[in-house]
């Protein structure tokens, strides 16, 4: 699986960043692209990369704020002639976000070629899209905002195929069955498949946060995740400055990656305030006194896992 960003800014963009916008690939289990907000631009920032609007199904918003909205209607435009005439697109979000899309559509003039699905969340959603399982929690902004956990489907485990040569089957078209399902019959006898086989090796679990000041359901989206996405409005200063806003301080987010087993944060979301420098220093300085797997990320990064 791939994160990409194509928006890394808080806020404003700045001539270095755009202002909010996530793509999850999820190969190697689909085909399929989700998005994680849409800021201002997105459909520009998409152009300068390998990625096809057509191939987006699902578009997750944390809130609706406009540095995470703005860009939305452009790209549902733009979806009807970039490969998505057809294709079924589900758009999650807290409430407002159906009335805002359709506002937008209609006072524009736009009609879609393809079927348009809407979610609005109210406290939390729990579902699964093609066998991935998908968590959204609501978290503390001052507004309603989300975060999102995904648990990518589990693989079968390999075959132990010593043992299954031991009962005579050599390597063929009958191993598929050994490994897709529970039992198998060979020679006239049923075998649990289990015992020829390894435990079922689950999938990467990725959280994606909208902005926020620490809560308990952080804890629960980032708890033992491969990989998080979290806010780094403020990277240094007054920590309690950062919760009056209802922000995290890196002290916040170091402290959650910690605490519940993150094997690795790319912190986006940077103020405008800081430049390419500022991150660059601060980055340093903080890896020098902290154990914690992070890394601050900029427009177009990608992160592979």
């Amino acid at each position: 699986m791939e994160i990409i960003f194509f928006g890394t800014s808080a806020g404003l963009p700045t001539k270095e960043r755009h202002t909010q916008s996530i793509a999850l690939k999820l190969e190697p289990y689909a085909t399929d692209i989700w998005l994680f907000d849409v800021g201002e631009a997105t459909q520009h920032q998409i152009l300068h990369h390998s990625i096809k609007l057509g191939k987006v199904s699902h578009i997750f918003i944390t809130h609706m704020h406009g540095d995470h909205v703005y860009g939305l209607p452009g790209v549902l435009t733009s979806r009807s002639f970039q490969g998505g005439e057809g294709k079924p697109l589900t758009i999650i979000g807290p409430k407002g976000i159906k009335a805002y899309i359709e506002a937008s559509l209609t006072f524009t003039h736009v009609h879609l070629n393809y079927p348009l699905h809407i979610i609005e969340i109210d406290q939390q959603l729990d579902l699964t899209i093609d066998q991935f399982e998908v968590q959204a929690r609501m978290l503390n902004h001052g507004v309603p905002c989300f975060g999102y956990r995904i648990q990518a489907p589990s693989t079968p485990g390999t075959l132990d195929v010593a043992k299954l040569k031991a009962i005579g089957m050599e390597p063929g078209p009958q191993y598929q069955q050994v490994k897709k399902y529970d039992t198998f019959e060979f020679e006239g006898v049923t075998y649990d498949a289990h015992q020829f086989k390894a435990p079922d090796k689950l999938g990467p679990i990725v959280a994606v946060f909208g902005d926020t000041k620490p809560c308990d359901n952080e804890c629960i989206l980032a708890q033992n995740a491969d990989v998080i996405v979290h806010e780094a409005t403020y990277i240094e200063g007054d920590k309690q400055l950062a919760n009056d806003y209802h922000h995290s301080h890196i002290d916040d987010v170091l402290e959650l990656i910690t605490r519940n087993n993150v094997k690795h944060a790319l912190l986006t979301h940077l103020s405008n305030r800081y430049t390419k420098e500022d991150v660059k220093a601060i980055d340093q300085q903080l890896k020098a006194s902290h154990t914690a797997s992070f890394q601050f990320v900029h427009d177009f990064d990608a992160y592979q896992f």
